[in-house]
């Protein structure tokens, strides 16, 4: 067939190295021995000849596509595909109707694989559910992005998730030697040579990713001086690549989250690798700057005030200098949130309140509270009976109820007994034993 992505091709159907490589078999796929090693989940499915509806759940060149290929081949099924970022309604209906006119003819359903399934609507995953249903389809479709979040929750009860992981460098290293040692799909006819260090060199920089590796080799060879691929000639091909680090995806939310669990575990050496991995990958330091904030308020708190000026600090330094004074200035911001001494009695209070707030009546401001600037308002008895904090001992009001009368006595407030928050505890049980002498000594209603 033309469009056989497993053919060797010739002078007039020229394909990428990444094409050309292509595992033609199951026993040339490699990376995903958790589902394909004996005795795994996909493997036993597939033994059993009882291939099911399928997400494939993994970052980009792990072999979600080429896997799909080689289950329909396994399972001598007719193989059709679609892009939903290509594919409209229009292709859907051919799709569908093509594989109805094959199940009539031959009683077998058709595998129908979707790239970047998440980037069809609810409406689109939907049209695919009666003819999953009724057997026309055994589906399978591919996302980088979270199912669990991206996919409509009807599609993913029919289908099961498989999570496809990033290539190690070892075995990303073993596909560049075998690409430089093939003379039928590979680069072998060239006679090209490269040392096992560079390959893990390339490897690495590839970040997991089997086509971005050759697509790096393709062009390794292409600059390579008298059949040598060098160290410096890696060097050229990758010294504008970034790690993968999607920004809008699966990977951009478990780095910030992995950033955030460290400075709150008080890991500084975690913190700033996270850290790095996400201006390395690409992200804005700016909105770092503003997660650390975040950090300052939630974890930290009142245990160590100076966390969240400093944090601000790094944020106003970023703004004002950008890249990489302002990135240093994170890092010192993100070190001394990590070894600070944590509290989050305040996320918590904060939280509690506004339930409260969001949970009870509109209670009225008890009337010793509310100001009196007309004569009215103090017949009605506005500000009647208040106490001036100043005007007494220690300058606390013992005994005096600022919240609403239904409320009065409700601790939201509790600080943990770590860094500056000791002493605030310590203030705050001494207020209160003196509020509990004088309600003893007020007059029985």
């Amino acid at each position: 067939m033309a469009d056989d992505l497993f053919s060797a091709g010739g002078p007039t159907s020229w394909q990428p190295l990444a094409a050309r490589m292509r595992p033609r078999n199951l026993s040339e796929f490699v990376g995903q021995d958790h589902l394909l090693g004996q005795d795994k989940s996909l493997r036993q499915a597939l033994e059993a000849g009882q291939l099911h509806s399928m997400i494939f759940w993994g970052p980009p060149g792990v072999g979600k596509t080429t896997l799909a290929r080689l289950l329909a081949e396994q399972g001598e099924l007719r193989y059709t595909s679609l892009s939903a970022v290509m594919s409209g309604v229009k292709e859907i209906r051919a799709a569908v109707t093509a594989a109805q006119e094959h199940q009539q003819f031959t009683g077998k359903p058709t595998l129908l694989f979707v790239d970047e399934v998440h980037r069809f609507n609810k409406s689109q995953q939907d049209a695919f559910l009666p003819y999953i249903e009724d057997g026309t389809f055994l589906f399978i479709g591919a996302t980088t992005e979270n199912p669990s979040f991206e996919l409509n929750s009807a599609l993913l009860s029919r289908a099961r998730v498989y999570v496809l992981k990033s290539l190690s460098e070892e075995v990303l290293q073993g596909l560049l030697m075998q690409a430089l040692a093939d003379t039928d799909r590979g680069l072998g006819q060239l006679g090209l040579v490269a040392e096992a260090e560079t390959l893990l060199t390339l490897a690495r920089a590839a970040d997991g990713d089997a086509r971005r590796a050759l697509n790096f080799l393709e062009i390794a060879a292409d600059l390579a001086e008298e059949g040598q691929i060098t160290e410096k000639t890696i060097a050229e091909v990758v010294q504008e690549s970034l790690r993968r680090f999607d920004k809008g995806g699966e990977a951009f939310y478990d780095q910030i989250s992995a950033l955030h669990k460290a400075v709150r575990g008080s890991s500084p050496d975690a913190a700033l690798y996270w850290l790095c991995r996400m201006l390395d990958g690409g992200c804005d330091p700016l909105y770092i700057a503003r997660r650390v904030v975040r950090m300052a308020s939630e974890d930290i708190g009142n245990a160590d005030p100076r966390g969240l000026q400093l944090a601000l600090n790094a944020w106003d330094v970023q703004t004002r200098l950008g890249s990489p004074e302002g990135e240093l200035a994170i890092a010192h911001a993100v070190v001394y949130l990590a070894v600070a001494a944590k509290s989050n009695a305040v996320y918590n209070a904060f939280n509690a309140a506004m339930k409260a707030v969001k949970s009870s009546p509109s209670y009225e401001v008890p009337l010793h509270l509310r100001n009196a600037p007309t004569g009215l308002m103090e017949e009605l008895g506005y500000g009647a009976d208040y106490r001036y904090a100043h005007n007494e001992p220690e300058g606390y009001a013992a005994g005096e109820n600022y919240l609403p009368e239904q409320l009065a006595g409700t601790c939201y407030y509790q600080p943990v007994e770590r860094g500056l928050e000791i002493k605030i505890a310590e203030k705050l049980r001494y207020l209160r034993q003196l509020d509990a002498a004088a309600n003893q000594e007020k007059p029985s209603q």
